[in-house]
């Protein structure tokens, strides 16, 4: 995978924290410590939308889709 160089800018309390996280060895170095921060910001955003995106979904409708192709193979199966 690539990797491309972008600017930006933080406030001084949070590039303290950020060098302090650098100090103690939780990261190797500034850039990596942003990587993480940004994958976890994204991951935890597609997780969200992907809940609101079900959320939205009918349970009842959906369950009749399911089931809808296995009508007449139901009546064969054995009861549980």
């Amino acid at each position: 995978m690539g990797a491309s160089k972008i600017a930006i800018t933080l406030d001084n309390e949070m590039v303290k924290k950020l060098d302090m996280l650098v100090k103690s060895n939780i990261f190797p170095n500034r850039s990596k410590a942003i990587q993480e921060a940004v994958m976890e910001k994204l991951t935890r955003m597609q997780k969200s939308r992907l809940a609101q995106e079900c959320a939205k979904l009918d349970p009842d409708f959906e369950q009749f889709f399911a089931e809808e192709g296995f009508k007449s193979e139901l009546e064969e199966w054995p009861a549980y």
